[in-house]
C-alpha cells in the first residue's frame, strides 16, 4: 500500500559517508517502492564540514528537489539552511543543531496545512529531529518512527565534549519527550537498543544499517588497482576510509606507520575528510612518514573498487565510542570482502559480532602497540581468505538493502499503523 513517509534529519545524500549514505539509501529505496517521501534535510556536508558544491551558493536559504520514479513514487528534498562549524566543538556542535531545529521548523510549519504525511521518521543525530517529528505527529496525528543511528547525547558526555550537568539534564529531557511521542524507536544495534530499553522502559526495534550488495562485491585481483590509484602491485596496502573526527583516535595510525617505516613495501593510506585531517597531516610531516599516505573521498562511482584495492582496512574508535556507535565504514567494508582490523574491547557490541562471525581481526582500542603488531600480523599473514569469505558471506546474508529495507517497510511501519490504531 502506497505511504506518504516524511524524514527529518540534517544527513542525506549526496553525503558519500555516515549517517547521509544510509539515509539517503533509504528514503531512495522507499520512494522506487512507489511511496510518495519528502525529506527535511540540510545541505551536504559531513565529514568535510562544508558545505559542498553545486549547493554552495544556495547554503543560505531554502531549496527544493524532486525526483520521481517509474514505480509511481516521488522523493522530495527539501534542503534547509544550517549552521556549519569548520572547528566542531561540543558548543559549536550544539549550535549547530539548534540553527537545523529552526529552520527544518520553519518547513514543516508550512506542511501543517497541507495533506497528511503517514509516517514521519525522525533520524538521531540530531535527536533535535525527533523534537520535529514529535511535533509533526501531535499537529497532524502521523505514526512517528524516531530511528537512533548515534546515542548522541552520551556519546558527547562520555567523549568529553559536554560536561555541563545541568545541559545535560535538559537534554536528556528533551529526549525523553521524544521518546514518549514515538509510536516506534529503532536503533542499529544489540548494545544500542539495550542501552535505549533500559532508559525508555520499552522494547526498541533493531534496523541495521546495511549494505548495497550489489554496487559492493569482491574483486579477486586487486594488482591493477592498486596501480590504479598510484600504488606498486607488490604494495601491501592499509585503508583508513572515513570521517576524520575525534572519536575515531587516529593518531594512533602516524605511530604505527612510524614504526613500519622498516618495510617501505607497507602503505599506510588515510581517505576522507574531516576536521582533524589537516592536523594529522601536519603531524605526519613533523614524524616524517614517507609510507602514509593522505587521499580525498573517492567518487561513488569508483568507491567499490578503490576498497578492493586495499589489502587491509582499518576500523578505529575510542573505547568510549565502541559501543555507542556501529561504525557504518564496516558494512561496506564486508560487503567487497575486506581484511578488516577492528580495534574493539571484549564484551562491546562491536567485538561480540565481529568475534562471532571470525569476519575480522580484533585489538583492544587506544592502544598503541596493539594496533602497530595488529598491522603487522595482518601484512604477513599470507592467507586471508577465511576472514574474507566470512566478511562476504555475512554481508550478504545479513546486510543486503533489500532485506533490512523491506523489513523496514513491510513490519515496521505496519507496526506503526497496528499500533496507533489500539491508542
Amino acid at each position: 500500500m502506497k505511504k506518504r513517509i516524511l524524514y527529518i534529519g540534517y544527513n542525506f545524500s549526496p553525503e558519500l559517508t555516515g549517517i547521509g549514505k544510509y539515509s539517503g539509501e533509504m528514503m531512495e529505496w522507499l520512494a522506487q517502492s512507489g511511496h510518495d517521501c519528502s525529506v527535511i534535510t540540510s545541505y551536504p556536508y559531513y565529514p568535510q564540514w562544508e558545505v559542498q558544491e553545486p549547493y554552495v551558493k544556495n547554503r543560505y536559504w531554502f531549496l527544493k528537489e524532486t525526483t520521481n520514479y517509474p514505480s509511481g513514487g516521488r522523493l522530495t528534498v527539501y534542503r534547509c539552511p544550517m549552521y556549519v562549524p569548520k572547528q566542531p566543538s561540543g558548543l559549536t556542535r550544539i549550535l549547530s543543531d539548534f540553527s537545523f531545529f529552526a529552520s527544518a521548523l520553519l518547513q514543516i510549519m508550512t506542511f501543517c496545512c497541507k495533506k497528511k504525511y503517514t509516517h514521519v521518521i525522525s533520524v538521531a543525530p540530531t535527536f533535535l529531529a525527533g523534537v520535529l517529528g514529535a511535533f509533526y505527529k501531535k499537529i497532524k496525528k502521523a505514526n512517528h518512527l524516531h530511528h537512533i543511528q548515534d546515542l548522541q547525547i552520551e556519546a558527547a558526555a562520555e567523549l568529553g565534549m559536554i560536561k555541563s550537568k545541568p545541559l545535560l539534564k535538559i537534554l536528556f529531557r528533551v529526549e525523553n519527550f521524544v521518546f514518549n511521542n514515538s509510536q516506534n524507536i529503532s536503533s542499529i544495534s544489540d548494545a544500542m537498543i539495550k542501552r535505549i530499553s533500559k532508559k525508555t522502559k520499552r522494547d526498541v526495534a533493531f534496523l541495521p544499517n546495511w549494505a548495497d550488495t550489489d554496487f559492493f562485491y569482491p574483486i579477486p585481483d586487486n594488482d591493477d588497482l592498486k596501480i590504479k590509484f598510484g600504488f606498486k602491485p607488490d604494495d601491501t596496502t592499509v585503508l583508513y576510509s572515513g570521517g576524520i573526527g575525534e572519536k575515531q583516535g587516529l593518531e594512533n595510525i602516524l605511530f604505527a606507520a612510524q614504526s613500519l617505516l622498516g618495510q617501505p613495501k607497507v602503505k599506510i593510506i588515510i581517505c576522507g575528510s574531516g576536521p582533524y585531517k589537516e592536523i594529522l597531516k601536519k603531524k605526519a610531516i613533523e614524524m616524517q612518514l614517507q609510507n602514509i599516505y593522505f587521499m580525498p573521498l573517492q567518487p561513488k562511482e569508483d568507491f567499490n573498487e578503490f576498497l578492493n584495492m586495499a589489502d587491509i582496512h582499518l576500523v578505529i574508535q575510542k573505547k568510549n565510542a565502541s559501543d555507542l556507535v556501529m561504525p557504518s565504514k564496516l558494512t561496506t567494508i564486508l560487503a567487497v570482502g575486506g581484511a578488516a582490523l577492528v580495534t574493539a574491547n571484549e564484551g562491546t557490541d562491536l567485538h561480540n559480532i565481529v568475534s562471532k562471525y571470525d569476519m575480522g581481526y580484533l585489538i583492544e582500542a587506544e592502544n598503541r602497540d596493539a594496533l602497530t603488531a595488529g598491522i603487522v600480523h595482518l601484512t604477513q599473514t599470507a592467507n586471508l581468505c577465511t576472514i574474507k569469505k566470512n566478511a562476504h558471506g555475512y554481508a550478504k546474508e545479513f546486510l543486503n538493502i533489500n532485506t533490512v529495507m523491506k523489513s523496514l517497510d513491510q513490519k515496521l511501519l505496519q507496526d506503526l499503523n497496528y499500533q496507533c490504531s489500539l491508542s
